[in-house]
């Protein structure tokens, strides 16, 4: 049973701040790593909701108590509450969150990752809930009929217990964003007990709303069937890769705020609806990306913190004073159900043998409570279930939660651990007849044809020296949260339904079949959030022991040559992946020329430039491969400056062997080798633009040690910091070649 449990997601890379790319154009020395700014997207939403809800207490009645005083104020007519419109806004924004939240929720995805996010989803709502409820009676003799009549007061108890049970999905998701690391093994464990979690607590929650008006269940049912198949058509009559019309957008939106009124009508709450419409309409696109984008930034920015802010100022923190013998044992129960909670998390973590502080994180995180929790808990207060200190402790609880739950989580989990003690992965380390892996990324059909051409530069007759090659496709991830990393077997077929995805498979297959072993290539999908997906990518690599990693530059060109366009968000996941990379990883900006059909030569001129430093050392081995392809010219060009003088460096050292092995006539028989002194920066520039007319294909180090020449003035005008003085000057738009090429970059160690 130990091993069928401990079916994790993979391994978590490193967890930095991802940062940004910036523009194309030249810029001045400084500027190039002004690109690099952090993603403040999710710290921003952390910190503002913090800050709504404080402005709300600020606003309550232990300060300016404007939710009191704008009661007639607001209002014309003396008679009405001139708060109605500020709680009709907070009502829209709970009911479009819910909704949002529930539709972006991954039903089937869910139990994909192995039974031990679902036993610890079931245990720690089912442990604490049961045992809470044992305790509920508890002392009810004492309760004081002046504070509550006592079976409302066990009512409250209830509602405290359920509460601290269930998990909200929006909550985990909010917390997993600040600390990026959706994505890591952490964060999917997390998210799949989540999702467990939050299906029973909503069930239970439908289930108490109903047991008083059990006929009305039929009539909510119906009213669900009728939706789902609705929701199915609306699909099913877009064409892929296609919009979803916008008349079918307002009709769900409609529907969902007719959820609001059906549900209240039979006696249930109003949120009800739009959650289970939510659940009925499939993730992601057409139909749920398209509402994704229509409503998210509304429902987030603006009426998300009108509801945040109305439902704090309700909180009053002088009655928490006043009443505290009345909701001491509310406490108690409240503390109990989170300790049950924390051992129901911890035990199948640790039997399935996680470290134990990993183990105490992933249950903290399922603990904790975020504003979507205050939402609920307004509910409560107002069906009078709960009384106004209990209510106002909870808001202070999950105040303090959203502001110490990251720290704690930040020191109990450190994702560079997955890289202590990790081997050495890049191609230089390799022996001389070991296998080359490789992974590969695919952002876009365009990018298909360009990697199986590279790949097919190391094929080698009778398969003396095997390859193996991993492919991984990168899809964006809209209109659902929790990612997903698919492999290619048959189990996994109906999970995605995507044209794009079966043609790179079918690509891949037909490459496995003329160049290489049928088993020499693995295909993975990667459905992710774009900001990311170097997560997946890095923990790919480690699970497959990859050499290198092979990613597109972002800039592309048509099949004749002509400048298309530049994608920042591919160089913003490049960037990331050069500082977490756990492998030698590899830019390549490929013009289209040497992979085209039409222009295909009898031989595929490579040229290796070799300056000095790890990185020049790893390019070399690399074409170092492609030498045994019958169908490949290697040269490799050493570019010495003309004041370079022998060191005791190590970095020097290792050079100097390289050479010396490169210039032997025995070993090297299919390389061609030249040396070229030059001056300075400009030389440089004009030496490697001459070189790119001569060659299909470029291979060069990112960085070139301390034995480079004075690239003081190249610096100065580098357009793409990522790709390094020489692939920079390879990769501008005015470079009168054809000539494609790779930048190497070796592992950093960790």
């Amino acid at each position: 049973m130990r091993d069928n449990l401990m079916t994790t997601v993979g391994r978590a890379p490193r967890l930095d701040c991802i940062r940004n790319g910036g523009g194309t154009e030249a810029t001045t020395k400084h500027s190039g790593y002004n690109l690099w700014l952090k993603l403040a997207y999710y710290e921003e939403m952390r910190q503002g909701h913090i800050g709504f809800e404080l402005a709300g207490l600020i606003m309550g009645p232990q300060l300016f108590d404007l939710r009191e005083k704008s009661t007639w104020k607001l209002s014309l007519d003396p008679i009405m509450n001139g708060n109605g419109p500020l709680r009709s806004f907070s009502a829209c924004g709970f009911m479009m969150f819910s909704f949002l939240m529930s539709l972006r929720t991954s039903r089937r995805v869910v139990f994909n990752n192995g039974p031990l996010p679902v036993v610890i989803g079931i245990l720690t709502f089912i442990v604490p809930l049961v045992v809470g409820l044992c305790f509920r009676n508890v002392l009810d003799d004492n309760i004081n009929p002046h504070y509550m009549p006592p079976k409302k007061a066990l009512a409250e108890r209830t509602v405290i217990i359920a509460t601290q049970s269930s998990i909200l999905l929006p909550t985990i998701t909010y917390f997993l964003s600040e600390l990026n690391i959706l994505n890591s093994e952490f964060g999917r464990l997390a998210l799949s007990a989540s999702v467990i979690n939050d299906i029973l607590g909503v069930s239970f929650i439908v289930l108490a709303y109903s047991l008083g008006s059990y006929k009305n269940m039929s009539h909510s049912t119906a009213y669900i069937d009728l939706i789902a198949p609705a929701a199915e058509w609306i699909v099913q009559e877009t064409p892929e890769n296609k919009p979803v019309a916008n008349i079918y957008v307002h009709a769900v939106t409609l529907t969902v705020l007719g959820s609001a009124v059906y549900t209240t009508v039979f006696h249930m709450k109003y949120v009800l609806g739009p959650v289970m419409i939510g659940l009925v309409i499939p993730e992601g696109p057409p139909l749920g990306s398209a509402l994704e984008a229509k409503y998210e930034k509304l429902t987030l920015n603006v009426f998300l913190p009108i509801s945040i802010a109305f439902s704090t100022m309700r909180c009053d923190i002088t009655r928490i004073v006043y009443e505290l013998d009345d909701i001491l044992y509310n406490i108690f129960l409240m503390v109990l159900t989170i300790a049950l909670k924390l051992v129901a998390g911890i035990a199948p973590c640790l039997y399935c043998k996680l470290p134990l502080k990993e183990s105490i994180a992933v249950s903290i995180l399922l603990s904790c409570k975020s504003f979507p929790e205050i939402f609920f808990y307004e509910s409560t207060l107002d069906d009078k279930y709960i009384s106004q200190a209990t209510y106002s402790f909870l808001i202070l609880y999950t105040l303090l939660n959203s502001g110490i739950v990251p720290v704690v989580i930040r020191s109990l989990y450190d994702p560079k651990r997955k890289y202590i003690g990790y081997q050495k992965r890049n191609i230089f380390s390799l022996k001389p007849n070991s296998d080359l892996r490789i992974l590969t990324c695919v952002h876009k059909p365009g990018n298909i044809s360009r990697a199986i051409s590279f790949i097919q530069l190391f094929s080698s007759p009778n398969q003396e020296f095997p390859i193996i090659v991993t492919v991984l496709h990168l899809v964006k991830l809209v209109g659902q949260i929790v990612p997903i990393l698919i492999s290619h077997d048959k189990k996994s077929k109906q999970l995605i339904n995507n044209s794009y995805i079966h043609t790179v498979n079918l690509a891949f297959s037909q490459l496995m079949q003329e160049s290489f072993d049928s088993e020499s290539v693995a295909m993975f999908t990667a459905l992710s959030h774009e900001k990311l997906m170097h997560e997946d990518i890095c923990m790919l690599a480690l699970d497959q022991t990859t050499s290198m990693i092979v990613v597109p530059s972002g800039r592309t060109w048509t099949i004749h040559g002509e400048f298309m366009s530049d994608d920042v968000a591919i160089r913003r996941l490049n960037i990331s992946l050069l500082e977490r990379s756990p492998c030698s990883i590899g830019i390549l900006v490929d013009r289209g020329q040497f992979m085209r059909k039409d222009k295909r030569k009898d031989f595929i001129n490579v040229c290796a430039i070799f300056i000095g430093g790890k990185d020049d050392r790893e390019a070399l081995s690399l074409v170092n491969r492609m030498k045994h392809n019958p169908k490949v010219q290697v040269a490799v060009i050493r570019l010495l400056s003309n004041q370079e003088t022998e060191s005791t460096n190590w970095d020097y050292i290792l050079d100097h062997e390289v050479i010396k092995e490169l210039k032997d006539p025995e070993s090297n028989k299919n390389i061609a080798y030249t040396e070229r002194i030059l001056t300075g920066g400009p030389e440089v520039a004009t030496t490697v633009r001459l070189l790119s007319e001569e060659y299909d294909l470029m291979v060069v180090g990112r960085n070139h040690g301390m034995s480079s020449p004075d690239f003081s003035g190249l610096l100065e005008w580098m357009e793409f910091p990522e790709l390094g003085v020489i692939g920079d000057l390879l990769a501008v738009r005015d470079l009168r070649s054809s000539v494609s090429v790779l930048i190497v970059q070796q592992r950093h160690q960790a």
